[in-house]
């Protein structure tokens, strides 16, 4: 028997037969690049793509690297309308991530940020209050500059597996492989999950899999570069799964509100689903009472969560002020960022020097919140109005609730101060979930897992002024493409 929507025995067609394959030998391509010029703790800092290009392996390096990233975002995008099943999609995930657990850190030394800041913890320094030099992690020159001197941007809860990672793993290599393992298990939450919300908001579900787990950025940083976002998004989905299976149900919505709440201690940016799902845990009517009754058990187990681990951690809430750090490098990848960068341009052609890039970045989160607001009004106010009897509002429910979760992290990544490729992750897996058209974030996330060298280089940097007036140019016409007014009647 095949699922609904699938197509029987497929898996013998040439297509995406040829598409696993080519996944596998890019995958493969990768790994060896990895090893010839990883992120490997000794690296040299501060390379750039010519300098990497003229050194000994340099052209083994690049050419593995751009042929297993092509070959891989190839196979990705050729079925990104769904493969054959949602086993087949798993298998194939599993397949592609199979040689990126065996090869040194990709794309990112962040791996050593988390490994330095739970040794920091272990040894009984304050992590959000000492970089990681001046406390002494004997790993610390493995570290990105940047990051040395700057206090941990993550929650507590990370902050306690980054330690456990230092115990378990004892030194350094032990310790990635132990972060490794921590992010593949976010992983595998993850994809448990997805199949029930594909289920609830209207999603096939091989195409849900398939868009969430093969992704280029998921084997790369998640996996092969060990990033706490595989946590998060293990932690997110769990949560909302919890609270779509069982609405109105306080010991379910304080443990979904648990979840939730582990996930912000990871990485803060989960906040911004918690509104969203707090519409999902309403059960029957959505009047403002049932909101306040079931949406406070909701907010009451994420809330306790916050205060219990930031307390028993003796951490406390130092973990908030290590946010503001995250924005300290300037990349036009960043929609706000390249737009200040345009105008300190453009003045400094007049001979001004206007600084513009924290005024845009500041303008940007304030426009964030008030999209956030939009979003989670409109979703409101259609969960408020009466609906067809045989759908009901229990239907609609998760559909529109998970639409805006996914909307809501959409506007996170687009008008934060930074962007890395990485936190495409985010939007794309609940994107998945959704019966959204592909193409418009399918194509970013695919362009996006090009941004990175294995050996951490971020080419953004090298393409600073370039690349800011073309993403100018890019949200400019995204914006006079956009509709304005009311819709016009088809």
């Amino acid at each position: 028997m095949t699922e609904p929507g699938a197509a029987p025995r497929s898996t013998a067609t040439p297509g995406p037969r040829v598409a696993r394959y080519a996944g596998l030998v890019g995958a493969v391509l990768l790994t060896v690049a990895g090893y010839l010029g990883g992120a490997l703790p000794d690296a040299p800092l501060g390379a750039t793509p010519v300098s990497i290009w003229r050194s000994p392996g340099g052209p083994a390096t690049l050419t593995c690297w751009l042929a297993g990233t092509a070959l891989l975002a190839g196979a990705w995008w050729s079925l990104r309308a769904g493969p054959p099943s949602t086993r087949w999609a798993y298998v194939t995930a599993g397949l592609w991530a199979l040689p990126l657990l065996v090869t040194p850190p990709l794309g990112s030394r962040d791996v050593y940020s988390y490994a330095c800041q739970g040794w920091t913890y272990a040894h009984g320094v304050d992590p959000y209050a000492t970089g990681v030099a001046a406390a002494g992690c004997p790993w610390w020159d493995a570290v990105a500059p940047i990051w040395r001197d700057t206090p941990a941007p993550y929650g507590p809860v990370f902050v306690l597996l980054a330690a456990l990672a230092v115990g378990v793993g004892g030194g350094l290599t032990g310790t990635v492989v132990t972060l490794r393992l921590i992010a593949v298990a976010g992983l595998l939450l993850a994809a448990f999950c997805l199949p029930g919300l594909a289920r609830a908001g209207g999603a096939p579900t091989r195409r849900a899999a398939w868009l969430a787990l093969a992704t280029p950025l998921v084997g790369v940083h998640l996996v092969a570069g060990a990033h706490n976002d595989a946590v998060m998004l293990g932690l997110l989905l769990c949560g909302l799964l919890v609270v779509i299976r069982r609405p109105g149900r306080p010991a379910a919505l304080l443990f979904a509100g648990a979840l939730l709440g582990l996930a912000v201690t990871v990485k803060a940016s989960a906040v911004v689903v918690a509104p969203f799902a707090a519409l999902a845990a309403v059960h029957g009517r959505h009047t403002v009472r049932a909101l306040l009754r079931d949406g406070g058990w909701l907010a009451g187990g994420l809330l306790a969560t916050l205060l219990v681990t930031s307390t028993l951690s003796g951490l406390g809430f130092g973990w908030v002020g290590g946010l503001t750090h995250s924005g300290d490098s300037e990349q036009w990848t960043s929609p706000p960022t390249a737009v200040g960068l345009v105008v300190d341009y453009a003045g400094a052609l007049i001979g001004r020097d206007p600084d513009a890039v924290p005024v845009v970045r500041a303008v940007a989160l304030v426009l964030l919140a008030g999209v956030l607001v939009v979003l989670w009004w409109r979703a409101w106010r259609a969960l408020r109005t009466p609906t067809d009897v045989r759908s009901g509002s229990e239907a609609a429910r998760p559909r529109l609730a998970l639409r805006g979760a996914a909307l809501a992290l959409v506007a996170t990544v687009v008008l934060s101060p930074v962007f890395h490729p990485w936190y495409a992750t985010w939007p794309l897996a609940l994107l998945a979930l959704t019966p959204a058209r592909t193409t418009w974030f399918v194509l970013p996330a695919a362009l996006a897992a090009f941004l990175t060298l294995p050996d951490g280089t971020n080419v953004a940097r090298f393409t600073k002024a370039p690349g800011a007036v073309a993403m100018t140019v890019l949200l400019l016409a995204v914006l006079l493409r956009a509709p304005h007014g009311r819709p016009r009647p088809r």
